[in-house]
């Protein structure tokens, strides 16, 4: 079975909407509809998808005015009728499943028959009509004689057209819509062809884990998005249900992803990510296809004043707020290199890096004493963590972590990229930011704390295990660590690490950044036992979270950590949980 075709399994048009690369059209089930009607909605920077309404039913009729149902989901279109051999394939991935397929196969050459059509392959099922994309901006749909579709606008409005002809839905600017005859038939080869030719790059990795990476690819690919503000820069971005833009953090971890199959698009998302530095270094939060999100000025005017009221503690309140995301830029420009190498490049990306580290002990050590603070919740990306319960700026043990890491990937980068270059200083920052990382440390307790405006904040969360990535923990401190991941009380649940340990006051298995499961801390914890000397752990933590995504259904934003779905308010389709799931996939397939 092709790879296009495992992950059509997941394409429910729930949880999965049908899209294509770079286009800004959605179709999803309408799940209050009991038929075959789907949704059409654009995808928008920080709109929600009942904001972007292009149509409100899209349903396929036949000669009696029957809805017909949704027949099947491939990547590159929707087919509509009765054909059986749809449930199974998306359910069923036993060999028994197989065999239904066959036992189906009989009727499906029958009703071919009668449509006149050739006999089907069992990857692309007959159906009395079919949709597809006619480029990013239209759909393009097509049936046998006396089909037809019913479309239901926002305003109230309901049109039918015939579909034995084709016809071509295009979503101009405003969302509105513009009916036009259409070749259907060079439409669903073109975006076959789009589909395949991004498929001919997934990653090939362990039995049990293909069906899922396959899905993952597919999750990249349909959250690229054209950015033509950026010269038609490609961002894959977290989601198109409202997460259109790069996000930093995002960027640097959904490059680690595409590097295994698209070297290239992976150094894209980087340039994204560094392409807009402030005078003095600092990276954006956000860059999107309005401008770039960098401080609480770029927000309007109540979000500005709320984040102000929640900002630094030690500066003009009055002043902007800077936005930004934790420094892993160095170690995502490592990893993609490892790919595949390039010098010049490489050369360009690090001297935006090196600005954007200097940045955070000359910009956002708030309080002078050598360890840089989060000015705000949203710099650390883990906005909601009770570690910003109390006052800001927090000094936190991730943060300075990264920031060790970051100098010593720095230095090894100019060694291999700038032999002449000196790295000493960023390998003498390192130690001291380290010593002071040390002081962090609370024996009593045995886990690092974090700090607001300098008053401990006691809550057993994430990011006191992020300081394993540093790999030079006394050994007392990283066998504490270590405990802690192995205690079932507190971060050994059984489907994996949750973001607050399960024994704290503040856990709650739903809330965003308090309790759920999250694929890029739990890789990122998974890398730091193994830099610390305990591959099997960290093995072993890859394992439980690979099979955490299997196990949820897809790669979403977050998990509950009791039962491994989906938290209840978390996106679907989530950018780095698919890049993510796809590096430990290549990585535990070649163990």
């Amino acid at each position: 079975m092709s790879l296009a075709a495992l992950a059509g399994r997941r394409l429910d048009l729930i949880t999965a909407p049908f899209t294509l690369p770079e286009s800004r059209v959605l179709v999803f089930r309408d799940e209050d509809a009991a038929d075959g009607t789907l949704r059409v909605h654009t995808s928008e920077y920080e709109r929600r998808l009942d904001d972007c309404r292009v149509l409100d039913g899209l349903a396929v009729l036949d000669a009696a005015g029957r809805v017909l149902p949704v027949a099947d989901v491939l990547p590159h279109r929707i087919a509509f009728g009765d054909a059986p051999v749809v449930e199974r394939a998306k359910r069923d991935e036993t060999p028994s499943g197989d065999v239904d397929a066959f036992r189906h196969f009989d009727s499906l050459r029958s009703l071919s028959t009668a449509l006149g059509r050739s006999a089907p392959s069992l990857n692309d099922p007959v159906s009395a009509a079919s949709l597809t994309f006619d480029g990013p901006g239209a759909l393009s749909l097509s049936g046998s004689a006396g089909t037809r579709v019913r479309l239901a606008f926002p305003d109230g409005r309901v049109e039918e057209h015939p579909l034995e002809a084709g016809i071509r839905l295009g979503v101009v600017a405003d969302r509105s819509v513009t009916v036009s005859h259409g070749d259907h038939a060079a439409a669903l080869a073109a975006c076959e062809a789009r589909w395949d030719a991004w498929f001919a790059k997934c990653p090939v990795v362990r039995d049990d884990l293909q069906q899922m990476a396959a899905f993952c690819w597919w999750v990249l690919g349909a959250n690229i998005v054209s950015l033509p503000a950026l010269g038609d820069a490609r961002g894959v971005v977290p989601s198109k249900i409202g997460y259109v833009g790069v996000w930093q953090w995002d960027a640097y971890f959904i490059a680690v992803g595409l590097r295994h199959g698209d070297p290239e698009l992976a150094r894209e998302q980087l340039e994204i990510a560094f392409r807009f530095p402030s005078a003095d270094g600092q990276l954006p939060d956000v860059v999107h296809e309005l401008g770039v999100l960098a401080s609480s000025d770029d927000l309007p005017e109540g979000d500005r004043a709320k984040l102000r009221r929640t900002g630094s503690a030690v500066a003009d309140p009055s002043a902007p707020v800077p936005l930004t995301k934790p420094p892993l830029a160095a170690w995502a420009l490592r990893k993609v290199l490892e790919a595949e190498d390039a010098p010049d490049w490489a050369r360009t990306q690090l001297a935006t890096i090196i600005r954007s580290q200097d940045w955070w002990f000359t910009g956002s050590d708030l309080d002078g004493d050598g360890m840089p603070e989060y000015g705000h919740p949203y710099s650390s990306g883990l906005d909601d963590s009770p570690i910003f319960d109390g006052p800001i700026p927090t000094a936190a043990p991730d943060l300075g972590a990264y920031l060790v890491r970051q100098d010593r990937e720095i230095a090894d980068l100019l060694s291999r990229y700038e032999p002449d270059a000196a790295t000493g200083r960023f390998l003498e920052r390192a130690a001291r930011t380290e010593r002071l990382l040390h002081g962090m440390w609370d024996e009593g307790l045995g886990r690092f704390l974090a700090f607001g405006d300098g008053r401990r904040i006691d809550s057993d969360t994430v990011v006191g295990l992020m300081p394993l990535l540093t790999g030079t923990l006394p050994g007392g401190i990283r066998d504490a660590l270590l405990a802690a991941v192995d205690d079932p009380a507190r971060f050994a649940l059984e489907w994996g690490l949750p973001t607050v340990a399960a024994s704290d006051p503040d856990f709650s298995p739903e809330r965003m950044w308090r309790g759920p499961i999250w694929i890029n801390t739990s890789a990122l914890v998974a890398e730091g036992l193994e830099a610390s000397g305990h591959p099997e752990r960290a093995r072993a933590l890859r394992e439980q979270t690979v099979r955490l995504v299997v196990h949820g259904g897809g790669p979403h934003e977050y998990y509950n950590p009791f039962t491994g779905f989906k938290a209840e308010r978390a996106t679907t389709a989530f950018g780095w949980s698919a890049a993510l799931f796809l590096d430990l996939a290549v990585m535990l397939s070649r163990d």
